[in-house]
């Protein structure tokens, strides 16, 4: 018997997409260069604030997006690799999905946070570029587009192809409760809270990061 359980939370849903509308910005203005490396700079902003917001709400959020329900042992890593998932891996973020996230999280900080030191000498300067050694500087430039870019362009792809994989192959889709929050599951599961005093603490939680992104960005001035 299957039951239709709400896993992922409205704030969650829209923190997904509109990092994907940040990182599809960024690639654009990146490679265009020049005079919108200002848009460039406002989506960096942008991308830090859902970030942040992202790893508070691992904290606080719904059920599934919370951070401890998909971080495994070991264990539990061997066992889905095997074949032989606990119930828990076909609700929320698998195991290997659960990786997914903690590496682009990750990824993406360091990318952020090298273009807000970085200086490329040319169009753009981070605005927390003078805290740093000019060489440190150079250095965190050098990543960004050298390293950083390419290892997340590569990530994306494979996520990209895991989900794709997910519904044809193993006719599991990923898209669907990404938009509207819902998952049929077998037997009964804990859903994740999603009503309007928790949007509400969403839309408090966005705006302390929104403030305090801000004044990060302030230091520079």
């Amino acid at each position: 018997m299957s039951n239709t359980v709400r896993v992922w939370d409205l704030p969650t849903r829209l923190f997904h997409w509109a990092l994907v509308a940040c990182i599809v910005g960024l690639a654009i203005t990146g490679y265009r260069g020049g005079a919108v490396m200002d848009w460039h700079a406002r989506l960096g902003y942008a991308l830090l604030t859902l970030l942040l917001f992202r790893i508070v709400w691992g904290f606080v959020g719904g059920r599934w997006s919370r951070f401890g329900s998909f971080i495994y042992a070991p264990g539990a890593v061997v066992a889905y690799l095997r074949g032989r998932p606990h119930p828990d891996h076909l609700i929320g973020h698998s195991p290997l999905g659960a990786g997914s996230v903690f590496a682009m999280l990750g990824l993406l900080l360091a990318q952020v946070e090298t273009g807000l030191v970085g200086d490329d000498e040319i169009s753009f300067t981070g605005p927390l570029n003078r805290f740093v050694e000019s060489s440190k500087g150079l250095a965190a430039t050098w990543y960004h587009k050298r390293i950083g870019q390419w290892v997340i362009l590569g990530l994306v792809l494979l996520h990209i192809a895991a989900v794709l994989y997910y519904l044809w192959k193993r006719k599991n889709n990923l898209i669907g409760p990404m938009l509207h929050g819902d998952k049929r599951v077998a037997g009964a599961a804990q859903p994740s809270r999603d009503d309007a005093a928790s949007r509400f603490a969403a839309l408090v939680v966005l705006a302390g990061c929104a403030g305090l992104v801000a004044w990060l960005v302030s230091l520079g001035g």
